[in-house]
């Protein structure tokens, strides 16, 4: 990667559902190897921002490049799944609810894509699972299924499973927010460890003692704009915005 140019950059991203704008002319940019958090109220736009990175969600108009290459390039049918699907390879994504195939063993949901996509041998396979689940504490629980393991368990699974592609980038979409209070530290531990690894992450959460203790930067988004931004000392402690106050005396104790 160049020195003088960002890794992710979004130019003038606009997203809309019919005549609902849920997205207005964002722009932003992450360096290598940042954490940044997006916060924000429900239906602001933080989830779809986060997809549309990877063009999940198509933005109507804008730019998303990561690492000088634009990921929403406009290509013929045929070129454009080839061309997506090699950049989804370098963007890994980690969703509210868990999406492990049930039916598949641990060991079994994280192979499949390095075998699928990248066609590695069984034997590479195993190894890389065997390693991204030692990682993420859950060596033990190699052959068992998604159903006997705990929300937390399943979603660091689901980490595991983003990280065996080897990617450049790992979102996070509300990665704890459908986990029993109890289990959220769990996974909280295994993103703080790839914060201190030095992984490029994008982060959506509602857990703002999280993002204040682990991001470089965060975002307020609200009405599909970002409103505020920010290293977290300032987000936090001392923010500009009356929309960002508003929505942090809601969410903090003791804040302003």
């Amino acid at each position: 990667m160049s020195d003088n140019r960002p890794f992710v950059e979004i130019r003038h991203a606009q997203k809309c559902f019919g005549d609902l704008e849920v997205l207005k002319d964002i722009s932003l940019q992450v360096d290598q190897r940042q954490i940044v958090a997006i916060i924000g109220p429900s239906g602001s736009g933080k989830s779809t921002l986060l997809r549309a990175i990877n063009d999940l969600d198509p933005l109507t108009s804008g730019e998303v490049w990561l690492d000088g290459v634009q990921v929403n390039k406009q290509l013929p049918h045929r070129q454009y799944e080839l061309h997506i699907n090699a950049m989804r390879q370098q963007i890994g994504m980690v969703f509210q609810h868990f999406n492990l195939f049930p039916h598949l063993t641990v060991r079994q949901n994280v192979t499949l894509s390095p075998k699928l996509l990248k066609g590695i041998s069984e034997d590479e396979a195993n190894h890389l699972a065997e390693q991204q689940l030692e990682h993420v504490g859950l060596s033990d629980r190699i052959d068992y299924y998604p159903s006997q393991l705990s929300g937390g368990q399943k979603q660091r699974v689901a980490i595991a499973r983003a990280l065996a592609m080897k990617p450049k980038l790992m979102l996070f979409d509300e990665a704890t927010s459908a986990l029993d209070p109890e289990l959220v530290e769990e996974v909280n531990q295994v993103m703080k460890m790839l914060a201190e690894e030095h992984m490029t992450m994008i982060i959506v959460t509602h857990e703002m003692g999280f993002a204040e203790s682990v991001c470089d930067r965060v975002l307020f988004m609200d009405g599909g704009v970002v409103v505020e931004e920010g290293p977290p000392e300032v987000i936090f402690k001392a923010p500009t915005q009356e929309r960002t106050r508003n929505f942090l005396s809601k969410h903090l104790e003791g804040v302003l």
